[in-house]
């Protein structure tokens, strides 16, 4: 399947399931899970820095809309696509290893707790700075961090339960023909 259309897909996917069930769920006025952003977590090593924070830009926008939010889901979005390609660096030491898979996955990191700290620190950006923008002050601090904590954890489980029904395999390329 093309590129192009398996991100359509993944966008749709995770985009429908953010806004017809996921934001649905409030647990205590507190937690609140979000899961559309890995459709970002999940893009190609090689796209371009400029085309990820287009992309990014627009997923955000996206949901924006039908939060009517006035672009803190945007925010978000850019931020963690702009955040992505250092995390990635720092966490992917080996010389050259993003260039032999061909996205993020468990594989693509060397196992579940290399991705799991991908996912969870890309997570707990998005969140802590969602939820600043929202609230405009930092007004209560335990407030602000128990529902960034719990918020993330609940998306970083939702993002292992996605990994678990989505498996990616991916083969490790070589210049060998």
């Amino acid at each position: 399947m093309p590129l192009i259309f398996k991100n359509i897909i993944r966008f749709c996917v995770f985009f429908g399931v953010q806004v017809f069930i996921l934001d649905h769920i409030m647990i205590h006025q507190m937690v609140v899970p979000y899961l559309y952003f890995l459709f970002i977590l999940w893009l190609p090593f090689s796209i371009n820095r400029s085309v990820l924070m287009v992309v990014a830009f627009l997923t955000g926008l996206s949901l924006d809309y039908f939060h009517h939010s006035g672009g803190f889901h945007a925010a978000a979005c850019v931020l963690i696509a702009y955040i992505r390609p250092f995390l990635i660096n720092i966490l992917i030491p080996r010389e050259g290893a993003d260039n032999n898979y061909f996205e993020p996955s468990t594989q693509s990191f060397g196992g579940i707790f290399q991705y799991m700290i991908y996912a969870g620190l890309l997570a707990l950006i998005h969140n802590a700075w969602l939820f600043l923008l929202q609230a405009w002050q930092f007004g209560n601090p335990g407030h602000f961090f128990v529902k960034t904590l719990l918020s993330t954890a609940l998306s970083l489980l939702l993002i292992l339960t996605a990994e678990l029904i989505f498996p990616r395999k991916q083969k490790f390329r070589t210049n060998t023909i």
